[in-house]
């Protein structure tokens, strides 16, 4: 198991020459460390918004003011850089499949939060809250088929299989994820089937298209594929665990939304096996039967805090931590596999 206790490193170059880099800083760190190559990023998601139905662009300078740590497509250059790509002069391909990775993730946004009902996204009011729902389904669809125009024009069959396939792993995860809502018999093994298709399959796709771009070896593309699914999986345990554990600043949207859209997650799952009867029934009546008063989601913070889920969850994700460098290690000691070490590190540390 990986502690985030780990020391700091000096960055060499860029914005951040000089800093040394922990946590949140990382994450920074490692936006400078490809500063270039995300505003070519950048750049290329404005263009591909660009549409001659206004509300597209309307809707889509609403996302891009919305910002968002642009993770996903910060681990397609990354993993590109990390196998040796886009040093050469007209080495471009890892831009527009990083425009493409954001694309998807965005999409999905737009829906998930239709789904869910949403008000909230990064701190602002959500695309539906502001445009309406049918708005939101049409532009995610639009934004589907973006990432697939940009696939297409990549023109490589291996990368457009990867990420197709992990855009089918996203929409069963969550139709998965509806199929255990309100069911508190759901396995802990169900619900980390249901976090891989929803955020970790991205995670993974993203980083292994890097590595195809590079013309890298097998051994390498597998690697990157499995530090973006371990990530992507302690990234989602994490989330699941500020839901009960942060204040709505911090978190970005509502907090105790998956509470009261009964989801099940860990931190809800670990209260209920360890709960008293009398727990067990609270939760079964707030979350099987979806009977909720405004008192509930204290008293839910209240059940968690005594059963220590969020500690639970956060341990669990810390394995996928461990697990994320572990896939690092292949690749030689460079200033950027310290800053996607870091970064992976990063993802705990925000639910302190």
């Amino acid at each position: 198991m990986v502690s985030s206790s780990s020391e700091p490193y000096v960055v060499s170059g860029g914005e951040a020459a000089g800093r040394e880099v922990k946590g949140e800083d990382a994450l920074k760190a490692l936006s400078a460390y490809l500063a270039d190559d995300m505003t070519a990023c950048n750049q290329a998601i404005i263009d591909r918004m660009q549409s001659s139905v206004p509300l597209i662009p309307q809707l889509g300078a609403h996302l891009v003011a919305a910002g968002g740590k642009r993770l996903r497509p910060l681990l397609t250059l990354a993993s590109a850089r990390l196998c040796g790509y886009g040093e050469k002069e007209g080495e471009t391909r890892h831009i527009g499949l990083a425009a493409c990775v954001e694309f998807i993730h965005t999409a999905t946004l737009l829906h998930d939060d239709v789904v869910d009902e949403s008000t909230l996204r990064r701190g602002m009011a959500s695309a539906n809250a502001l445009f309406g729902n049918k708005a939101s389904v049409l532009v995610g669809d639009f934004l589907f088929a973006r990432s697939f125009q940009l696939m297409t024009a990549d023109g490589s069959l291996e990368v457009m299989a990867i990420l197709s396939a992990a855009s089918a792993t996203i929409a069963e995860g969550e139709v998965l994820q509806m199929s255990t809502q309100n069911d508190l018999s759901t396995p802990i093994e169900r619900y980390l089937e249901v976090i891989h298709g929803k955020t970790a399959a991205l995670f993974a796709a993203a980083c292994r298209v890097g590595a195809v771009v590079a013309g890298h070896n097998r051994d390498a593309e597998l690697a990157l594929e499995q530090y973006g699914t371990s990530l992507g999986m302690a990234f989602q345990l994490v989330d699941d665990a500020l839901d009960y554990a942060a204040d709505q600043q911090v978190l970005g949207k509502t907090v105790g939304d998956d509470f009261r859209e009964g989801k099940i997650t860990l931190p809800v799952l670990a209260a209920y096996e360890q709960g008293t009867e009398e727990e067990r029934q609270f939760w079964k009546r707030v979350i099987e039967d979806n009977e909720q008063t405004e008192a509930d989601l204290p008293h839910a913070l209240e059940i968690i805090a005594r059963r220590d889920a969020i500690r639970i969850t956060i341990e669990r994700a810390r394995e996928y931590v461990g697990q994320a460098v572990e896939a690092l290690a292949c690749f030689p000691e460079s200033e950027l596999k310290n800053l996607l070490r870091e970064t992976v590190l990063y993802t705990v540390e925000r639910a302190r």
